[in-house]
């Protein structure tokens, strides 16, 4: 089936998050309980609430998106480029108004689609609730409500390569490496963006390892239609 989509219909994307606020003190009285009580859900042992904070990026209702990086593949004389776009910066939004206004004129037909990697347990909700927490309009492309599964406009590198399997989670940076896709060597990982953000405060760092991971995803999925990778001289910053 894969052989069949057209490359030039899929907006490939990835996002990065961190916490609402720099540390577990800076909370309000109320989200505090909250927290504390998913904290206990998630801690290691010996973890307090204030350690366990740390994490709170990567669920919506504590976290907020500092970056979305996309990618779309473009044929040009014969040659596939891949033209790399990000939205970025401290007002959430700012930037997901601006890829809404993406998403609103340019990829909003049934024949459109996304592509992340595991994307359907993470980046499609996420930008779903932050989304509707910012009080703005879902694109239909992200709306899923009432929709059957196959009106679901939704690639998933991650449940592409379980094949129906229901194992553990599979790193889009362990498959780069079994199907030969070369990568740049990153200097953080998704580990280190609440860090990064909050304590370097250097946003620019983190926008370069998400569109790092974009590119990424983009040749995986060519290796899965059994396509010719994209050279680095056709991959286009805009």
């Amino acid at each position: 089936m894969l052989e069949n989509l057209p490359l030039d219909k899929i907006l490939f994307l990835d996002i990065e998050t961190v916490s609402q606020v720099p540390n577990f003190d800076l909370l309000s009285p109320e989200l505090k309980l909250f927290w504390e009580k998913k904290s206990d859900s998630i801690e290691k042992e010996g973890e307090t609430a204030f350690e366990t904070y740390n994490r709170a990026g990567i669920y919506s209702e504590f976290g907020k998106i500092i970056c979305i990086s996309v990618g779309f593949i473009k044929p040009e004389g014969g040659t596939n480029t891949l033209r790399i776009k990000s939205f970025y910066g401290d007002d959430e939004k700012v930037l997901l108004s601006e890829f809404f206004d993406l998403l609103n004129h340019h990829f909003n037909t049934p024949q459109h689609l996304l592509c992340a990697h595991n994307g359907k347990e993470f980046d499609y909700p996420y930008i779903g609730r932050r989304g509707l927490i910012n009080g703005l309009k879902i694109p239909s492309i992200l709306d899923i409500a009432g929709k059957k599964p196959w009106e679901v406009n939704h690639l998933d590198t991650m449940q592409l390569w379980k094949f129906g399997d229901y194992k553990n989670y599979t790193s889009l940076s362990l498959l780069t490496t079994i199907f030969n896709i070369p990568t740049p060597k990153d200097d953080i990982d998704g580990s280190m963006v609440n860090e990064v953000y909050w304590i370097d405060k250097d946003l620019e760092r983190i926008v370069t390892y998400c569109q790092k991971d974009v590119i990424a995803l983009t040749q995986l999925f060519l290796r899965f239609k059994n396509e010719s990778l994209i050279e680095e001289k056709d991959i286009i910053y805009n």
